[in-house]
């Protein structure tokens, strides 16, 4: 199994070539972001009744303190039933862009052993399965259904492994749930100043450019040019911890690439 990427070390200047290796979160913080960000994934489990065969299941999850996935299902289920025969089982979560390009989207796979909740721990999963899906209290205390977990044992996939511990000692990435905000305003106001700072930064001239991720070490911006398509990464000028602490970052580097004009 393949190890992750070194843990991340800081943003560099307004001016550093993103060409050369921008800083990006590690394999572990962009997993935890994701499945932070989702609500519901696709199970596969084995199957009983065809044996040694994949089934697939659409199943909201809920996640606990160290990011595993939690789940409310009925113990009739065929999915419930797989799991009491064979407990290995993986979860897929993909990111909402996934619509627009499922290839080129985000996803994680999620693999270990599922189990139903031990008592000490079905308050904590009860409340936090809850507010995910609070939709779920109708029929949370129906006699036929319970709470499981999912405990790793390997790992998960992006772009590579990474292994189970790695993922439970990440944290979600601190812009995540302001991300989408940034996206939109971004690209609605300022498309100007994102050609500055693809122009001063890496050279590029574009006829249009779109603001495509962002994260805590900086963002990824989609160029068209003469020559067409072009995908670059930029990095922060420091760490942003919040969606005013990423626009007064962005007003820098912003207001030092029209000093250099």
């Amino acid at each position: 199994m393949a190890r992750d990427d070194p843990k991340p070390q800081h943003a560099r200047p307004a001016g550093a070539d993103p060409s050369s290796d921008a800083e990006e979160p590690s394999y572990a913080e962009r997993a935890r972001t994701l499945v932070h960000l989702g609500r519901v994934g696709a199970l596969s489990t084995i199957s009983q009744r065809h044996a040694s065969w994949p089934f697939g299941s659409v199943m909201p999850y809920g996640l606990d303190e160290r990011g595993g996935p939690t789940f409310l299902v009925s113990t009739m289920a065929m999915h419930t039933q797989n799991l009491t025969g064979d407990p290995r089982a993986s979860l897929l979560v993909m990111e909402s862009a996934a619509a627009e390009d499922p290839l080129g989207a985000g996803r994680v796979t999620l693999m270990g052993r599922v189990a139903r909740t031990p008592d000490e721990r079905i308050e904590s999963v009860r409340e936090g399965y809850l507010a995910r899906h609070p939709n779920s209290s109708y029929w949370v205390d129906f006699s036929d259904f319970a709470f499981f977990e999912l405990y790793f044992v390997g790992g998960f996939g992006v772009m590579g492994w990474v292994e189970a511990e790695d993922y439970r000692d990440a944290k979600p990435d601190p812009l995540a749930d302001a991300a989408q905000g940034i996206l939109e305003h971004m690209n609605a106001d300022h498309v100007d100043a994102m050609r500055l700072l693809a122009r001063g930064i890496t050279g590029i001239e574009a006829e249009d450019v779109r603001m495509t991720a962002v994260d805590r070490l900086g963002f990824h911006l989609r160029l068209k040019t003469e020559e067409g398509m072009e995908g670059i990464r930029i990095p922060f000028s420091r760490e942003a911890h919040s969606a005013q602490e990423t626009r007064a970052i962005l007003v820098e580097m912003v207001r030092a690439q029209r000093e250099e004009i």
